[in-house]
């Protein structure tokens, strides 16, 4: 079980006794990311199995826990204390039971006040985005609590650094197509004492941009389409009435209008001819992917 944590001492002792009466026989890995309090000792002395990771981002965290840890299921859940420890044994029997890679734990607020302003909304847009673009099979993409076999696990490339880690999991496995599910459990306020690191506005921007990111290099040929569209629409719309005015006069009244809306066509042109062909080397890096997650053992 992996718990990625930072100046949490407030509240990792009870995350790792939890999951220690939830999970007996796993093995707590708690990952500190340069913590300024005692989380890392106070972790320690509640039997967990510490280790360091110096470069901040929880991203950077989980890629490190990835690379390190050898086991055939992963348990992955933030060491704030506001998961639910007694939800794993049946997210791990479903993964087991049904042969996933991944179970999400789709997070129920126990309370009102549990989301802070602006996280429910911002969660829900951003989903709901993913899910249009790759594939409606979350209603929580945001969540911190997983439960994913070996094989996911040792084919995640792991390339982002904070909070848009969560997004990149699950585009990982929305492109991959690899069997996937979703559970729901109950999601708890913060304890007295622990403060989120998430910020809604730049971690929420952070986000929409490896969302944009991950929609350019999974789906070129959509996005380079919008591209084409949008340019498209303005060459029209500047073009059209300077045709108009030629073939009523026989004289190009605007010649800059003219340039402008065929340069412009021209580069909505070009984008498309980028988007099929980034398009036909992206489905050949996916399958490459594919391979490689399917050459990786589902146990040690």
């Amino acid at each position: 079980m992996l718990v990625p944590c930072y100046n949490e001492a407030a509240t990792i002792a009870g995350v790792v006794s939890g999951f220690r009466q939830a999970l007996p026989t796993a093995d707590i890995y708690v990952y500190d990311n340069c913590s300024t309090d005692a989380t890392a000792q106070v972790a320690r002395d509640s039997g967990a199995i510490v280790r360091t990771e110096p470069l901040i981002g929880k991203g950077n965290v989980v890629r490190r826990m990835f690379a390190d840890i050898e086991t055939d299921i992963y348990v992955m859940v933030d060491g704030d204390g506001t998961y639910d420890p007694t939800a794993a044994p049946a997210l791990i029997q479903r993964l087991v039971l049904h042969g996933l890679d991944m179970v999400n734990c789709a997070r129920i607020p126990v309370s009102d006040g549990v989301y802070r302003s602006g996280h429910r909304l911002g969660n829900r847009l951003l989903t709901g985005l993913v899910s249009g673009v790759f594939g409606n099979q979350l209603r929580d993409m945001l969540s911190g609590y997983r439960v994913m076999s070996r094989r996911f696990v040792k084919s995640f490339p792991a390339l982002s650094t904070g909070f848009e880690i969560e997004t990149e999991l699950t585009v990982h496995a929305l492109e991959l197509r690899v069997p996937i599910a979703e559970l729901p459990a109950p999601y708890f306020a913060r304890p007295e004492g622990s403060a989120s690191k998430l910020n809604t506005i730049s971690d929420g921007m952070r986000i929409l941009r490896v969302i944009v990111h991950l929609v350019k290099e999974e789906r070129p040929l959509q996005f380079f389409s919008v591209i084409f569209a949008v340019l498209t629409a303005v060459s029209l719309a500047m073009g059209i009435p300077v045709v108009m005015e030629f073939l009523a006069t026989g004289l190009v009244g605007r010649l800059p209008t003219a340039v402008l809306a065929m340069g412009l066509m021209i580069l909505a042109f070009l984008s498309l001819i980028c988007g099929l062909v980034l398009d036909t080397v992206t489905r050949g890096r996916r399958e490459l992917k594919r391979l490689f997650y399917l050459s990786v053992s589902q146990t040690r």
